[in-house]
């Protein structure tokens, strides 16, 4: 799972504005990520829903990557 910009204590210590003006707008989605984001895909993941899955990086980063 890589995992994008999520609302943790480190990314609350970057300055309000640099998050404001450079962070959000490359995220597709406006937003950060959470978490709780982050643990269903783990949740997925060791499931028997994702026992198929095999090989892969799952990108939880709300279509930055995609840019």
């Amino acid at each position: 799972i890589a995992p994008g910009y999520i609302n943790t204590e480190m990314v609350a210590a970057v300055p309000k504005d640099v998050l404001e003006t450079k962070i959000l707008p490359l995220i597709p989605v406006g937003r950060l990520g959470t978490g709780e984001e982050i643990a269903r895909c783990v949740v997925f993941l060791a499931s028997d829903d994702g026992s198929y899955v095999t090989g892969q990086t799952i990108n939880a980063d709300g279509g930055q990557v995609m840019l």
